[in-house]
């Protein structure tokens, strides 16, 4: 049961009179008693809302930052016609800061033994699986007085996937494959190791891939054609730790790495490469294996959409252990991880030996542009102190980029932005030059 505001504004405007003509408990109860009369009467003739049945449909998964309509279906089997206000209740991170009371509640008139139909607009702000909670009706009476309520628990989930903003450097590093595999139009001859096929030479080839044996055999000189490697396995690894967790300008530098993560295995699986994941903290949180090349991608941002950062310190020794465990042949193992000093010399280059004598490495950090900017600033006292702080934090970053290469690791280190593109082209130079 729920009073309305026009049956409190009745009340409080009929009390003036009586406050002024008549002030007694006579002159209230001739006031109130006919009002009461009236909201008794009222909620007698509003809809039950027992009754009403509530079914779901509409979208299951969206991605972050874009809409996803949910519909709810009220049927009212019989009886008087329903006047209702609904509320949709979710999560708050399923709508825009400031937008939840207008996209949650529905104005709806059902006539008995009819349905209506609700749209519920989400814009979810993060990953992971928004699910519903309860839909709240309050069924009025002709009067509007005094209202009916009660809630319906109707099952739905959404699944917010990662937004994939690098998708929009794909075709740019599929001509660069497409040249690296020779199938251009421009006068190049596609590189990589693996023999593809013989051809007549033209002048400005370059000589050292003419086959003397097939040119003894043949009219006209023979050359090779090579292609990039094809059919290898690439393993990448997310580490979900506590560095992941820190935010690098709106958003954690976790999604960051997954947005550059989905870049290399769109592009991977383009390849003719096999790909998987592995997300990793104290233990495996999420791990890919042997997909096909249609279903990779979907398979990875679904299994990326419920990851969350661990404040907890990434157990090195486990992460290197499990990467042995599962990839038995050699492979491109791409780590995304922070470039901080502590984790990376106590944890990770003890045990560097161990992966780079089987498998080529390729170390990914998320840099903050923001420490670039304060190194630039000068101006005032506190802008040269936060300066010469941002430059001791890049030295250090160099420092451990510079410990791991030594070790034989290929590390790419940039901003959000700039970090997709970059790991792509550092993939596609090993690819061209076969250590793959």
């Amino acid at each position: 049961m729920a009073l309305t505001g026009r049956a409190a504004l009745i009340a409080a405007l009929a009390s003036i009179p009586v406050g002024v003509l008549e002030p007694s408990w006579t002159g209230i109860l001739a006031v109130n008693g006919p009002l009461a009369l009236a909201c008794c009467v009222d909620y007698a003739l509003a809809a039950p809302v027992r009754t009403l049945e509530l079914t779901r449909s509409g979208a299951t998964s969206v991605r972050l930052g874009e809409p996803a309509d949910v519909h709810l279906t009220v049927a009212h089997p019989a009886g008087r016609t329903l006047r209702a206000r609904i509320r949709d209740a979710w999560p708050p991170s399923s709508w825009q800061p400031g937008t939840e009371a207008a996209a949650s509640r529905h104005t709806l008139t059902v006539p008995g033994g009819e349905r209506r139909r609700l749209t519920t607009r989400l814009r979810p702000t993060r990953r992971g699986d928004r699910r519903a909670a309860r839909v709240t009706v309050r069924s009025y009476g002709p009067l509007g007085l005094l209202a009916r309520q009660g809630s319906h628990t109707v099952p739905w989930t959404v699944r917010v996937l990662p937004p994939f903003t690098s998708r929009k450097h794909l075709p740019s590093r599929l001509a660069r494959l497409r040249e690296l595999d020779g199938r251009t139009s421009v006068l190049t001859r596609g590189e990589g190791t693996e023999f593809d096929s013989l051809r007549d030479y033209v002048p400005g080839d370059d000589t050292r891939s003419i086959d003397w044996r097939a040119t003894a055999r043949r009219p006209k000189v023979a050359l090779r054609t090579w292609r990039p490697e094809r059919d290898r396995h690439i393993l990448i690894c997310l580490d979900t730790g506590r560095t992941s967790a820190g935010r690098v300008g709106d958003a954690p530098r976790l999604d960051s790495a997954m947005d550059a993560a989905l870049l290399l295995a769109a592009l991977a699986t383009r390849a003719g490469d096999r790909v998987d994941l592995l997300a990793h903290d104290r233990r495996p949180r999420a791990q890919i294996q042997a997909r096909s090349a249609s279903d990779t991608l979907p398979a990875f941002v679904n299994a990326m959409a419920g990851l969350e950062p661990a404040l907890v310190e990434t157990d090195s020794r486990s992460l290197v252990s499990t990467i042995l465990r599962s990839t038995p042949r050699r492979s491109l193992v791409v780590l995304l991880t922070s470039l901080e000093a502590a984790p990376i010399e106590e944890g990770l280059l003890p045990l560097l030996p161990r992966l780079t004598q089987r498998h080529t490495v390729i170390v990914a950090s998320v840099a903050d542009p923001h420490i670039a900017e304060m190194a630039a600033a000068r101006g005032s006292l506190d802008s040269v102190y936060e300066a010469a702080a941002a430059t001791q934090a890049q030295s250090q970053r160099r420092r451990t980029a510079e410990q791991l290469s030594r070790h034989g690791v290929h590390v790419v280190d940039a901003t959000p932005e700039a970090l997709p593109p970059a790991l792509a082209d550092a993939y596609l130079s090993l690819k061209a030059a076969g250590r793959l």
